[in-house]
């Protein structure tokens, strides 16, 4: 897929999974040390913001803004995946006041080639974002072409909020 960082053309990996489709296993750490697969994730709908780096202006943003609407939604799992390590997540957690959503890291983009979002020349994952349903299927997505533009939270949470 086509992209621009800073209006400067790059591509991911392929094309991202569609809509319907299985969302690839997964088996990614978390913030407080724990191993996050879809198994853990299964039975109800499931938000995924996936940021390049967690650490810049838009991630952060995105992050937060995520994870202030979490308490609105108690049966919905929300999810940041970023390809930081899970020691820079945690000292931005800490920095940030971030305790609600789950952070999990895909430093190696194992998830990112799977779903088709890679960035090789920048070794992070293209800014998406994903709604599983309880069995593990795409129901939602928007992929950001324009890496440094958020995304449309208003659409996702629309989305959940008819499916909640």
């Amino acid at each position: 897929m086509k992209i621009t960082r800073h209006e400067k053309p790059t591509s991911t990996n392929g094309e991202p999974i569609s809509i319907a489709s299985r969302f690839p296993e997964f088996e990614l750490k978390s913030t407080q040390g724990e191993t996050i697969t879809n198994t853990d994730i299964s039975g109800k709908y499931t938000l995924i913001s996936i940021v390049p780096d967690i650490n810049t202006r838009v991630c952060s943003l995105s992050t937060k803004k995520f994870n202030k609407d979490v308490d609105s939604f108690p049966d919905i799992n929300f999810l940041t995946i970023s390809t930081n390590t899970v020691e820079q997540q945690q000292d931005w957690c800490a920095a940030e006041g971030v305790t609600r959503m789950k952070l999990l890291s895909d430093k190696d983009g194992s998830l990112g080639k799977k779903v088709g979002i890679f960035v090789e020349d920048g070794n992070v994952d293209a800014r998406s974002i994903w709604i599983l349903n309880p069995q593990g299927e795409v129901a939602y997505r928007e992929l950001i072409i324009e890496q440094t533009n958020e995304p449309n939270y208003q659409a996702a949470l629309e989305f959940l909020n008819k499916n909640k």
